[in-house]
């Protein structure tokens, strides 16, 4: 079973679901008000481990994330550029689906947008203010009052005794750690979108969004609640206050939060000039799958340090488990079973396994599986793989795979749709030469031109054979020649 870190006892848990029909469990989904950044998509790529090794485990899933397609930033955002704020938000949702899919992160069995469940929202409000939990203001706005509730503060381990009761704040994000009463629901301003409802017109706050989804879909109690770390003050504390004094039932069972990420040591920020999207990352060549080793190769409690060498090295570890993964499918098969390598297969597969079930240690178990990279080819250089071995070899990466997901070789599609998008955009001028040149040429003519330089080395012209190594590499067209044959790969 996996253990895992809970941030709201601090311990290590089993993960276990509450009842034997599902595994329950909540993710907090982007605002959709700009494209998704390096930062964003680390906490979205680790979820999707997780997600994965929960399926591995056998167990059967019922994942809910949620879409934030109303905010004070998407108000804004919305009115600067004069458009409805469905319009807006549909462009970057859109977007946000296609860099998942890019990162090879599945989608959850339910996504829940906040626009499409305002009657939900209402219906939680109302119990709230039934109870005495939340109250309305003059404007026609209503609170949360925090000091009903005497545990707020127990998910984040802040000391918020000295805060002062009926100090309101009606942002949706906000970074003090001051507690103040929040919105619930949210008078319009003028000019701004509202919905008519029974507590009167305007739109749901932030914080409710989450705990009305998250208990419409999963029920009163979850089994896990994830999200990045800086949603757990104020947001996923606001959470648990105002699901918990609803419902007078725990919240989440289980707290899983992953930490952000530092760009070549510093924070990230637009300041910095150290800001990334998946996109700007795309369109300077690198390789989608290389860009999910890296944001998961730091298990998702430590802090990741996002460099670009990094990320090289990450490109190269990627091409040496394609390789392998290709060499045990066609290499030449001994005649007998190599026991050694059987139980080297066999160490390394517990290995992997015991990596993610110890608080999903991403790297710990890729350690395992890069053993069996290097006793495999160890034993393929001696002619020692036979049926049986590259059997077993071949569903230890299956499994491997089915968690890491970088095996299939799908970056060359992916650039190209970056790519697409950055000409519809009029953002051409920000991909870089070698990836436009590189794009020119598909996989059919690439494989013609390997095919030729071949023919060109048995017919002894070697300066033909030369000069397309040559021209191939300048547009970033790797050819290697190795005793399994010839192969190529793009930068």
């Amino acid at each position: 079973m996996i253990r895992l870190f809970n941030t709201l006892s601090g311990q290590i848990e089993v993960l276990a679901p509450a009842d034997a029909s599902s595994f329950r469990m909540y993710a907090c989904g982007p605002t959709v008000y700009d494209y998704g950044h390096i930062g964003n998509f680390r906490t979205f790529c680790h979820v999707d481990v997780l997600r994965r090794a929960l399926l591995l485990e056998g167990l059967k899933l019922r994942h809910v994330m949620n879409i934030t397609d109303v905010d004070d930033k998407i108000i804004r955002n919305a009115a600067q550029a004069g458009v409805p704020i469905s319009e807006y938000t549909k462009k970057f949702e859109r977007a946000f689906f296609e860099d998942l899919d890019a990162l090879t992160v599945a989608h959850p069995e339910v996504i829940a947008r906040a626009t499409e469940n305002i009657s939900t929202m209402v219906r939680l409000i109302q119990r709230l203010a039934a109870q005495g939990y939340a109250y309305r203001t003059e404007d026609g706005s209503w609170y949360f009052r925090i000091s009903r509730f005497p545990e707020y503060g127990k998910l984040s381990k802040k000391d918020l005794s000295g805060m002062a009761d009926g100090a309101r704040v009606d942002v949706d994000e906000y970074e003090k750690d001051s507690a103040r009463d929040f919105a619930l629901w949210k008078a319009p301003k003028p000019g701004e979108h509202f919905w008519q409802t029974e507590l009167g017109p305007g739109r749901p706050g932030w914080h409710i969004e989450c705990s009305a989804m998250a208990m419409e879909y999963l029920g009163d109690t979850l089994d896990l609640h994830a999200g990045g770390e800086d949603l757990m003050f104020p947001h996923h504390e606001n959470e648990i206050a105002q699901s918990e004094c609803a419902t007078h039932h725990t919240f989440a069972r289980h707290w899983f939060h992953v930490r952000f990420l530092l760009v070549e040591g510093r924070k990230m920020s637009k300041s910095e000039g150290n800001f990334f999207t998946l996109r700007d990352l795309l369109l300077k060549g690198y390789k989608a799958s290389a860009i999910r080793m890296l944001l998961i190769s730091v298990p998702y409690r430590q802090q990741l340090n996002f460099t670009f060498e990094g990320l090289a090295g990450e490109t190269a570890a990627v091409d040496r488990l394609r390789t392998f993964h290709q060499r045990m499918m066609s290499a030449p098969r001994a005649t007998e079973t190599n026991r050694e390598l059987l139980a080297e297969t066999e160490v390394c597969l517990r290995g992997f396994r015991a990596g993610l079930e110890n608080d999903l240690n991403t790297a710990e178990a890729r350690a395992a599986i890069f053993d069996l990279v290097r006793a495999g080819n160890i034993a393929a250089d001696a002619g020692a793989v036979s049926e049986e071995n590259a059997a077993v070899i071949l569903e230890t990466l299956r499994e491997f795979d089915s968690v890491f997901a970088v095996l299939e070789d799908r970056d060359s599609a992916i650039t190209k749709f970056a790519l697409d998008w950055a000409e519809q955009e009029g953002r051409l001028d920000q991909a870089a030469p070698e990836v436009i040149a590189q794009q020119g040429l598909s996989d059919e003519r690439i494989q013609a031109l390997v095919e030729e330089r071949t023919q060109a080395k048995r017919s002894r012209n070697f300066a033909r054979a030369d000069q397309i190594r040559n021209d191939l590499a300048g547009k970033g067209i790797l050819i290697e020649d190795s005793k399994d044959g010839v192969r190529w790969r793009r930068k």
